[in-house]
């Protein structure tokens, strides 16, 4: 019995110290490639980036997610059907590529509609009797039931990028004048109530390049109007939607109240206040779910500004009124900060940055840092923006944007872009309910970062990205031994535990 019990304990010793890992790994020129599988070692290939005793809590990381535009329904009805139902299939498909379960809307037009449009255009309509979503069923439910035929358990949260223009004080959809809109230049010192301010249109379309706090001076009034008939009939706009949505077996299970209220848009957009926004929230918008729709969750956002006190000031304001926050853009500066101040609070990504129309594997290697950085620190779902679009994804108000599949609008063929492998990387293998155990930034750690994960089968995972012009090794110690990634340079990896 003692010799069998040595076999068994130098056996289960074997097999542990043998534990190996598939390993994929992306280029430019090579998309998704499995190499040779990785076994534990007992040295470290380098100083290892991360170490992990396996008794970490983390956070669980719940859903990935991608947002439902008419833009990218234009690119898609470009392709023949059978390219049309692959696409799909890769986006959504639970034995797919990217594995989506949760998706973005609006309520009314954003900057990736055709062009304006609300699902009230009758001024002083108070008790909706003229809301719809007619409009909606023609389009973005179009493209929501492409995808609910691979993943017919989509689940979906909104919210809206512009009230109706006559609930706001300038009575239109944008925040600011422009070449690609008619408001009148008149109407912009509205935004700041006359003070000095510099407004500058293409200020939003920086890209990964905007300097200090965002935005430059602050709104110095509400856009929407704070008459208690047009706060009430807007969250009554709310759960009309829901309801109408609800009907075309599309169900809404979250909410947030606009979408980056600190960009003052040419394209549909609102801009709030810190007291307008808790005013609305706390007073109007949460209460009028509470009663009609207590199964819908509030999160509030989404917040686009590192204006941290700022923020803070709006989420202390809404203690025990909101389950959430939704970040993006410069949001993403606060979330130690934020996750620190509010540890019982869910945080997601709730964009991810849009680019410039680029397409190319630089906007990949952003998208891929992206991904580490929010769900490193603390993000549990995870938002694209377009999916697909056609040729530089320019919007009807001239912003040239980036997707997962790019459309050539001449031949109707499409391909699939670096930051598509991006996200495959990430959501291909990491299900929900994960647990997000360990994390270092590639600013950490001489440009590699290197993200752990513990799966719901007990399977690790580690995803590491080598943004640098040489071939490095990224090294993780997993409880007493080592995992030794070689990261080709500028490279996706994952590595997944076999058992």
């Amino acid at each position: 019995m003692k010799r069998l019990l040595t076999i068994i304990t130098l056996a289960a010793c074997t097999a542990a110290y043998a534990q190996k890992f598939n390993h994929y790994t992306t280029t430019e020129k090579a998309e998704w490639q499995q190499g040779k599988s990785l076994r534990m070692s007992k040295t470290a290939g380098t100083l290892p980036a991360l170490t992990v005793k396996g008794d970490e809590q983390g956070h669980v990381f719940k859903a990935w997610g991608t947002c439902f535009n008419e833009l990218d329904l234009d690119a898609i009805s470009l392709l023949e059907e059978q390219d049309r139902q692959e696409v799909m299939r890769r986006l959504f498909s639970p034995d797919g590529d990217l594995r989506f379960t949760r998706g973005r809307l609006t309520m009314n037009a954003n900057d990736y509609s055709r062009e304006w449009y609300s699902c009230d255009t009758v001024a002083g309509d108070f008790r909706l009797r003229y809301f719809n979503i007619e409009h909606d069923k023609k389009n973005v439910i179009r493209l929501i039931r492409m995808a609910q035929r691979y993943q017919p358990a989509l689940t979906f949260w909104m919210s809206p990028w512009s009230p109706p223009a006559w609930m706001k004080i300038n009575n239109d959809y944008p925040v600011v004048s422009s070449r690609y809109n008619k408001q009148p230049k008149e109407k912009d010192y509205l935004l700041y109530e006359g003070a000095e301010g510099q407004i500058d249109e293409d200020e939003v379309k920086l890209a990964g390049v905007r300097k200090g706090q965002f935005p430059r001076q602050l709104a110095a009034q509400n856009y929407m109007i704070q008459d208690a008939r047009y706060l009430q009939a807007y969250a009554d706009m709310f759960c009309k939607f829901i309801e109408l949505y609800a009907g075309e077996n599309v169900p809404i299970d979250m909410v947030m109240y606009q979408n980056e209220a600190y960009s003052y848009t040419p394209y549909p957009g609102c801009a709030w206040t810190a007291e307008g926004t808790v005013r609305f929230n706390r007073d109007f918008l949460v209460p009028t779910l509470r009663k009609r729709h207590p199964e819908v969750k509030t999160y509030i956002g989404t917040f686009n500004t590192n204006r941290l006190d700022y923020v803070q000031k709006i989420v202390d304001g809404l203690k025990g009124y909101v389950d959430g926050i939704g970040l993006q853009w410069e949001g993403r500066d606060n979330i130690k900060a934020l996750r620190q101040r509010y540890p019982d609070i869910h945080f997601v990504s709730s964009e991810s940055e849009c680019g410039n129309g680029s397409m190319d594997w630089r906007a990949g290697e952003h998208t891929f840092h992206l991904l580490c950085d929010y769900i490193g620190r603390g993000c549990d779902e995870y938002y694209i923006w377009n999916f697909i679009l056609y040729d530089n994804g320019r919007s009807p108000w001239g912003w040239a944007q980036n997707a997962l599949i790019q459309v050539d609008s001449k031949t109707k063929k499409h391909r699939y872009t670096a930051e598509f492998y991006a996200v495959k990387h990430f959501s291909n293998l990491i299900p929900g309910g994960s647990r997000v155990t360990a994390y270092k930034s590639r600013e950490e750690n001489n440009g590699v970062s290197v993200i752990v994960f513990m799966r719901p089968d007990g399977k690790r995972v580690v995803i590491a990205g080598n943004f640098t012009d040489s071939q490095r090794t990224a090294t993780v110690k997993l409880g007493g031994k080592y995992l030794n990634i070689p990261t080709p340079p500028h490279s996706f990896n994952t590595c997944v535990e076999t058992r």
